[in-house]
């Protein structure tokens, strides 16, 4: 999978189940991401997605995601 193609999973795809079901990705509040890192990331494809939004937001990179917010409507 391209960093590309990641990046652009982070804004289309939700989140499937808990309390933040429905939210999409990146709309993920940094807590319930800091909660995951502590308990660990699900497997497949979800925990790569949690990961890799931990990283960006841990480290103040938002601005990445921002020129593919455009696409948040599309799916």
């Amino acid at each position: 999978m391209e960093n590309q193609e990641i990046l652009l999973d982070l804004v289309t795809k939700r989140m499937p189940f808990g309390k933040y079901k429905g939210r999409k990705i990146y709309q993920l509040p940094e807590p319930y991401l800091v909660w995951f890192a502590r308990q660990g990331f699900p497997e497949g494809k979800l925990g790569m997605w949690l990961q890799t939004i931990y990283e960006i937001k841990l480290n103040g990179l938002e601005y990445l995601l921002e020129p593919l917010k455009k696409y948040d409507n599309l799916k």
